[in-house]
């Protein structure tokens, strides 16, 4: 049996502007997202369904802890492959799909782009990439496909 690990924060809404959620135009989305210890994070709904663009929405989170995730078990491949990374960036994009009140998210891409320091590890450093996703915790425990289109050039 493994190991559990608790991960505790608190989402604070602020959006009540003085008559609560007596109609759907009458509250704001904004919220708060603490855990012990970091800065606050400001949060919103997508200004698709009436939130602030300035402020992270549920749905660029969740595509944000893929790539993160992915990112951090990638790294730690890298180290047992061999593989000195010197850059890493992705551009990940989700594909959420909206039905009536509902949705859901159809697909992640990932769209890491890699520098290693010399051209003998590039191979490694691809296959590396399929390792990342089998042991990353976020993309284990989502029910959508997500993929990654990796490039590795050497610098």
């Amino acid at each position: 049996m493994g190991n559990e690990h608790e991960y505790k924060i608190e989402v604070e809404w602020r959006g009540n502007r003085g008559t609560g959620t007596s109609g759907y135009r009458d509250y704001g989305r904004e919220l708060v997202i603490r855990a012990a210890g970091k800065e606050e994070l400001e949060g919103s709904a997508d200004p698709t369904f009436r939130g602030d663009r300035d402020r992270w929405n549920p749905e660029e989170l969740l595509v944000t802890a893929l790539a993160q995730c992915h990112m951090l078990s990638y790294l730690h491949m890298a180290v047992r492959e061999g593989v000195v990374v010197t850059s890493y960036r992705d551009a990940a994009v989700g594909v959420m799909r909206q039905e009536g009140l509902g949705g859901e998210f159809t697909g992640v891409t990932l769209y890491p782009r890699v520098t290693v320091a010399d051209e003998s590890m590039v191979d490694a450093a691809l296959a590396a990439h399929r390792d990342a996703y089998e042991n990353c915790f976020i993309a284990r425990s989502v029910n959508f496909p997500v993929k990654h289109e990796p490039i590795v050039t050497v610098g």
